[in-house]
């Protein structure tokens, strides 16, 4: 979420893989050349002076509650949650306080699960990146669908009401498609190396353009403004809509789901139905040393 009058905001990443991320002005990502400059700084001798000379850092005061205004400002005002009952996992990280207050003033009936962070276990077996304890609540408490973010709330998988995952693919397609139909989709939509071939194919029938990034949202989204188009993703759950916000983020991208749900009064299964997704076969190559491989090629030739 960008903030007027910001200059370099920064956040703190989870603690398993410790450090600090910087935004530009305009809330995106840093380019990699960017980074190594800075890298390069950090690098040389520190030169310590006055404690007056310092800069400053200032503190958005209520932060969260501005936040799920934002989110709930992506949301159709003429659409409500009213009738969709939701499980949400938050990942025990950053938005376990926000996800399912965002969800509730918007009318759904919710259950929050990954909502009591100790501090060690962030996505320790819940979120995005392990959907199971979320497919179990979501068939229990025969909700109408699950939505997993992860732990720094930039990434959302969802589970449809049979138990079913639905990922980062299968989300753009559904939005892609929303947005054509709506008349509001500008362009086509970015993917990646690893994005499943069933998405290709099924925007290739409505006639949505379609582009691959290297792996990493920050790529997706450099892809994204080179081509003027709005609306690209992971199938690990990044899902960036630049004509929402200017980085990926779970939650922001799951309320677009649950519009077209609503809207078109289908359930998240029935949207996914037109995407056939095809199985994925991993193959790993072991490479030889050059060297070895000049001498085997010359012993053959012997």
């Amino acid at each position: 979420m960008q903030r007027p009058g910001s200059l370099s905001p920064l956040r703190i990443t989870r603690f398993y893989d410790n450090g600090i991320k910087f935004f530009s002005i305009d809330g995106t990502k840093l380019p990699d050349e960017v980074e190594e400059a800075i890298e390069a700084e950090m690098e040389k001798e520190i030169t310590c002076v006055d404690s007056s000379e310092l800069g400053k850092a200032s503190r958005i005061v209520d932060a969260a509650g501005r936040y799920i205004e934002f989110c709930k400002g992506t949301f159709p005002n003429e659409l409500s949650l009213n009738e969709l009952k939701i499980v949400v996992d938050c990942a025990n990280g950053a938005t376990y306080h926000i996800a399912p207050n965002v969800l509730r003033e918007l009318g759904a009936n919710v259950i929050a699960i990954g909502c009591e962070p100790n501090g060690v276990n962030i996505n320790e077996e819940v979120g995005a990146t392990d959907v199971r304890a979320l497919q179990a609540r979501v068939i229990a408490e025969k909700a109408d669908l699950g939505i997993a973010l992860d732990g720094d709330g930039d990434r959302v998988i969802m589970v449809d009401h049979e138990g079913n995952k639905v990922d980062g693919d299968q989300i753009m397609y559904i939005i892609a498609r929303e947005g054509l139909r709506q008349g509001q989709l500008r362009g086509g939509a970015v993917g990646t190396l690893m994005s499943n071939m069933g998405l290709e194919l099924a925007l290739k029938q409505l006639g949505i353009p379609f582009a691959r990034a290297k792996v990493g949202d920050r790529y997706v989204l450099e892809k994204l403004q080179e081509k003027g188009w709005r609306i690209g993703a992971e199938n690990s759950g990044h899902v960036i809509l630049l004509d929402k916000t200017t980085t990926g983020d779970g939650i922001v991208a799951g309320l677009q789901v649950l519009a077209a749900m609503v809207r078109n009064h289908m359930s998240l299964h029935d949207l996914c139905s037109g995407m056939k997704m095809f199985r994925r076969f991993w193959l790993t190559y072991v490479m030889r040393p050059v060297a070895a491989i000049r001498w085997r090629m010359a012993t053959l030739r012997r």
